[in-house]
């Protein structure tokens, strides 16, 4: 294999030549397997599929894996604001540059970047370097090769995944769940648009500033999908009156030491488990309840385990009080926590 390389060297008369097939063999490989490895945070879902507790990542980031179900208006609002020629292009788009590059003539600075979306996949994939000159073209390259490697809607999935929606918030599935709180399958074209704007200009969401600016963004947009015959005026009008999000929803703690014991048995992700949402609440205020009554005997740690005769399955878990005071180690799991023999045979 040297020896015919060296060959090939030799015989080569066109440097031109040579050095489009460097470029094209780097085109080929230049994209990572896999594209993102930045750390996940963990979620824990009952079998309904609705969210019952959830752990940041190892870097602080709220960034959870990739949302199962997307509502079409939150890809109806995205592509509409970032990329209306997004399932047309192949990767980079012409008119956007040429557009960009007007608007910033005209403002005498840099307002607008021109990327597609695909290109800002590539530039989150590649760590959202500073965008000079040399980046924006590596971007497009990448952009180039991620078209000819995934489909449209996976592209799209990428960005929903990872895109910033303001402070340690990251990608559509943790955005929802902490400025709405409820999953991306759920959002009204309202919600849709503001979550379409933020990674734009992350920073408006704060409660405290930009309000004006946020919501002049969001009518803005649900104009525009009036215009693309996505939504009625009637709708958007109705739309505009929804309030914009204030401080981010805590997201539930209804299944703490479960998460806790699977994440020391699997990587970080999402786990779907066999507990039932609704029981799971009645169980965890039945424990509240009862270790109110026992708290005067000095007993603090309640635990319990409710489990399906028929099947075996697990359907509800709490592995100690909701709530409960430090000083009594409320972290503790006494399902799989060590006891003596003595401890066993006392409720007997």
């Amino acid at each position: 294999m040297r020896k015919q390389l060296k060959q090939f060297w030799q015989r080569t008369r066109n440097p031109a030549l040579v050095v489009l097939l460097l470029l094209f063999v780097w085109w080929l490989f230049c994209l990572p397997k896999p594209l993102f490895k930045a750390p996940l945070a963990t979620e824990l879902l009952s079998s309904e599929g609705e969210l019952l507790s959830a752990r940041i990542a190892a870097d602080g980031q709220w960034r959870m894996p990739a949302a199962d179900s997307i509502s079409p208006k939150l890809t109806a609002a995205v592509i509409n604001y970032e990329d209306k020629t997004f399932r047309r292009h192949l990767g980079i788009s012409l008119r956007g540059f040429v557009r960009a590059l007007r608007d910033n003539w005209s403002a005498g600075r840099v307002v607008s970047g021109g990327s597609t979306l695909t290109m800002q996949v590539a530039r989150m994939a590649r760590g959202n370097q500073a965008r000079t000159l040399v980046q924006k073209m590596l971007e497009a390259a990448w952009a180039t090769r991620l078209e000819f490697r995934y489909s449209k809607e996976e592209i799209l999935r990428f960005w929903l995944a990872n895109a910033p929606f303001g402070g340690n918030v990251v990608g559509v599935e943790a955005a929802a769940r902490r400025y709405y709180g409820r999953s991306p399958a759920e959002l009204s074209w309202a919600e849709a648009a503001t979550l379409a704007v933020l990674p734009n200009s992350p920073a408006l969401i704060h409660p405290g500033r930009a309000r004006s600016a946020l919501q002049a963004k969001r009518d803005a947009l649900l104009d525009d999908l009036v215009e693309a015959s996505h939504l009625s005026a009637e709708e958007a009008t109705l739309s505009k009156l929804e309030p914009l999000p204030d401080a981010p929803h805590p997201l539930p703690r209804r299944g703490d030491h479960l998460l806790e014991r699977l994440r020391k048995t699997a990587p970080a992700g999402r786990f779907r488990s066999s507990l039932e949402a609704g029981l799971q609440l009645e169980v965890m205020e039945l424990v509240r309840r009862h270790q109110s009554l026992l708290a005067g005997n000095q007993v603090h740690n309640v635990a319990a385990m409710v489990t399906e005769v028929a099947s075996g399955k697990v359907v509800a878990y709490v592995g100690n009080v909701p709530d409960l005071a430090p000083a009594f180690a409320p972290d503790v799991d006494l399902i799989t926590a060590p006891r003596s023999p003595g401890s066993l045979l006392k409720p007997m």
